[in-house]
C-alpha cells in the first residue's frame, strides 16, 4: 500500500483541519476570556492604588503645604505619579498655588478630586489623571505569549490526532480501495487482509469480512456462467440432471446470501450498545424486517425467472420453440421485472428513509436540508416500530422550507418524541393522533409536537427534562430520552424547550 497516498487521503486532511480549527476557535475563545478577566483585575488594582493614595498621601502632602515646605510637596506628587498607570498629579492650594508632576493627557481614563485638609481646614486640592496604557502593554504580552503556546499546543494535538485516524482508519479504507480497484477474475483466490494486530472485530473487519464474501460470491458466479456455457456446448446427456444441479446451486446462493443478511443483523444488534442509540437499534431491526419482505420477492421471481430461463433454453436446443410460447415467455419476463423493480425501489425507499434517521451526530455536519422531506423520512421509518397500532400522524411543513441545520439532531429529538407517544402516550392503546407543526418565521422556526396520550402527570412534569427520571423504571425504561432531547436543543441547536 503507498503510505503517501494514504496520508494525502482527503479524509484525513479534513479531520486535521476539521481539529485544527475547532481547537483553534476555543483556544481563541479562551483567551479573550483570560484577558478580559485580566483587563478587569488591572481596573480593579488601579481603582485600589487611588485609594491608597488618598489614604497614604494626603496627611503627608497636607502637613507639607501647611508648613510651606515645597520641596517636599514636589517630591511626593513625583512618588504619586510614578505608580503605575498614573499619568499627571496636580494640586492647587487655597492661595492658587500649582504643583504637577506627569503630562497633561486629555483622554484620561480615571479623574480623581481629593480636597486637602489640614486640623479641619482644606488648604487646597489634589487631582490625579490616570490612563490604561500599562494594563494594555500587559495584556499585549500576555496575549502573545498565551497564542504561541497555544499554536503550539493545538498543532501538536491535531497532528497526533491526524496520525492516530491515519493508522486506525484511513491507512486500511485506502488497503480496501486498491484492493477493490485491483480486483479481477483472476485475482478472486486472493482474500482482502488488513495489516493489524487486534484480536476483537470491529467495523472495518466486518468491512473485510462482507468483501471476501462479495468475492467468493463472485468467483461462485463465475464457476457457474463457466459451467453453464460448458452445458451448452455438451448439450447432449442428461438435461434433467443439470437442471437439478443448477436449482441446488440456486438453492445454495439463496442460502448464502440469507445467511449474510442473519450475520448483518446479529453484527447490527451486537453494534447498538449504548443507551443514546437505543431507539436506533429498534429501528434497524423494524427496517430490517421490512427490507427483508421486498428482497424474499427479489429471490423468488429469480429463481423462477432462472426456471423459465432454462425453460426457454431447452426448447431452442430441442427445435420445439412455438411464438405461442415465446410471447408466454416474455410476457412473464417482463411481469418479473416489474415484480423486481417495485420491490426494489421499496427497499431502496425504507433505505433512504434509515439512512436519513441513522447519520452518527460526531460526523453530522451543519448543512442545507429541505425539512418537509426530512420529517417525512424520520416519520416514515419511525412508523416501523408500530405498524400494528392505528396511529395518525398529521404534519404541518412549508414543503419549500429550506435550512441550514444540523439533520441528526432532528433525527433524534423526533425519534424520541415519537418513541415517547407510543410507548408513554398511547400505552395499552390501539390508536391516536400525534401533530408535528412547523411554525417558520424570518427570524425563527418552532416546532410544537402534541399527541392526544394521557399525558404527563403533575409530579413528573417539572422534572422530566432530567436525566434518569422515567415512569417505567423496571420496565425497561432509562430516563435518558428527553434529557438527549434538551441537551440537544439547548446546546446543539441552541434553541429552548418548553411544555
Amino acid at each position: 500500500m503507498d503510505n503517501k497516498g494514504a496520508f494525502n487521503s482527503k479524509l484525513s486532511r479534513r479531520v486535521f483541519i476539521y481539529i485544527l480549527l475547532c481547537s483553534a476557535f476555543l483556544s481563541v475563545c479562551s483567551t479573550m476570556i483570560q484577558l478580559y478577566v485580566d483587563f478587569q483585575d488591572g481596573v480593579s488594582k488601579l481603582d485600589e492604588r487611588f485609594d491608597n493614595i488618598e489614604l497614604s498621601y494626603n496627611q503627608s502632602i497636607s502637613t507639607s503645604l501647611w508648613d510651606f515646605n515645597e520641596d517636599l510637596v514636589e517630591q511626593q506628587i513625583v512618588g504619586i505619579q510614578r505608580l503605575p498607570d498614573i499619568r499627571h498629579v496636580k494640586i492647587t492650594t487655597s492661595f492658587g498655588k500649582v504643583y504637577q508632576a506627569g503630562d497633561v493627557i486629555s483622554d484620561a481614563k480615571k479623574i480623581e478630586i481629593h480636597p486637602i485638609a489640614f486640623e479641619g481646614n482644606v488648604i487646597g486640592n489634589m487631582v490625579i489623571s490616570a490612563d490604561y496604557q500599562d494594563i494594555y502593554q500587559h495584556l499585549w504580552q500576555k496575549a502573545g505569549f498565551i497564542i504561541f503556546s497555544e499554536f503550539i499546543k493545538i498543532f501538536i494535538v491535531a497532528f497526533c490526532t491526524f496520525f492516530i485516524v491515519h493508522w486506525l482508519i484511513t491507512r486500511h479504507l485506502y488497503r480496501i480501495t486498491l484492493y477493490s480497484q485491483a480486483m479481477t477474475g483472476e485475482s478472486l483466490d486472493t482474500p482482502l487482509m488488513l495489516e493489524r494486530s487486534r484480536q476483537k472485530t470491529d467495523e472495518l473487519d466486518e468491512l473485510v469480512s462482507a468483501i471476501n464474501i462479495m468475492r467468493l460470491t463472485l468467483k461462485n458466479d463465475i464457476i457457474k456462467l463457466e459451467d453453464a456455457e460448458n452445458a451448452l456446448i455438451n448439450l447432449n446427456g442428461d438435461l434433467e440432471i443439470k437442471v437439478y444441479e443448477r436449482t441446488s446451486k440456486l438453492a445454495e446462493s439463496n442460502q448464502q446470501l440469507q445467511h449474510s443478511l442473519n450475520e448483518l443483523t446479529l453484527a447490527k444488534d451486537q453494534l447498538v450498545q449504548s443507551e443514546k442509540m437505543a431507539s436506533l437499534g429498534q429501528l434497524v431491526a423494524g427496517v430490517a424486517h421490512e427490507v427483508n419482505t421486498p428482497l424474499g420477492i427479489c429471490i423468488t421471481s429469480l429463481s423462477a425467472l432462472k426456471e423459465k430461463v432454462v425453460e426457454l433454453n431447452d426448447a431452442l436446443n430441442d427445435k420445439t420453440l412455438t411464438k405461442r410460447q415465446l410471447t408466454s415467455i416474455l410476457n412473464l419476463f417482463v411481469e418479473y421485472e416489474q415484480i423486481i423493480e417495485r420491490s426494489l425501489n421499496k427497499a431502496v425507499d425504507l433505505i433512504r428513509g434509515f439512512k436519513s434517521v441513522a447519520v452518527e451526530h460526531h460526523t453530522d455536519p451543519k448543512i442545507n436540508i429541505n425539512l418537509a422531506q426530512h420529517v417525512n423520512d424520520v416519520v416514515n421509518t419511525v412508523k416501523t416500530l408500530f405498524k400494528q397500532k392505528n396511529y395518525t400522524i398529521k404534519i404541518q411543513v412549508d414543503k419549500t422550507l429550506n435550512l441550514v441545520t444540523f439533520p441528526s439532531a432532528w433525527n433524534q429529538i423526533l425519534t424520541n418524541f415519537l418513541t415517547n407517544s407510543h410507548i408513554h402516550g398511547f400505552e395499552d392503546r390501539m390508536d391516536g393522533e400525534i401533530s408535528i407543526e412547523f411554525q417558520a418565521s424570518d427570524e425563527s422556526l418552532v416546532l410544537i409536537y402534541q399527541d392526544n396520550g394521557k399525558g404527563l402527570d403533575d409530579k413528573i412534569k417539572d422534572k422530566v427534562y432530567d436525566p434518569f427520571v422515567t415512569t417505567k423504571r423496571g420496565s425497561g425504561g432509562s430516563g435518558l430520552g428527553m434529557n438527549i432531547v434538551y441537551n440537544l436543543v439547548n446546546t446543539k441547536l441552541g434553541e429552548r424547550l418548553k411544555l
